[in-house]
């Protein structure tokens, strides 16, 4: 493996998704861009989704990112470390893609990125209990959908 070489690195941006394509020229496209997930039943899983990470600045490193309960105890999901590179100056993207995720509960679940082992950001993603109509089931907390 690659000596890791530490240098400089600045989170630009954290977004979920369910796709990601590599168009021409290097460029992303996101499909389905959420802050949250609204089901009718739990436990639900999730077929596919991706979360997708900007980084300026430089250096080698390591990304992993996991899913975890809101008391950040049980680990709903783990990605597999993956390496990327920013060039001096430049910038990286690392996306992480899930498949068959189940989420056994409604409430908020933290999406953690690290680099280098070390924790480097915090996300939130909420999934809610709604009726068929897209409304809070009444079972749901009283947490306001925006």
């Amino acid at each position: 493996m690659a000596k890791r070489d530490g240098g400089k690195l600045n989170l630009a941006y954290t977004v979920f998704c369910d796709d990601v394509r590599l168009e021409v020229g290097n460029k992303l496209s996101l499909m389905g861009v959420f802050h949250q997930i609204l089901v009718q039943h739990f436990p639900v899983t999730v077929m596919k989704f991706a979360v997708v990470t900007q980084w300026r600045g430089e250096g080698r490193h390591l990304s992993e990112v996991r899913i975890l309960t809101d008391d950040g105890q049980h680990p709903v999901v783990l990605a597999e470390p993956s390496p990327f590179e920013v060039m001096h100056g430049g910038v990286a993207n690392n996306i992480s893609f899930f498949f068959n995720v189940e989420f056994p509960a409604p409430g908020r679940y933290r999406v953690q990125t690290l680099i280098d082992s070390s924790l480097a950001d915090e996300q939130e993603l909420t999934l809610l209990h709604v009726d068929h109509n897209g409304q809070p089931a009444p079972d749901a907390t009283s947490e306001t959908v925006n």
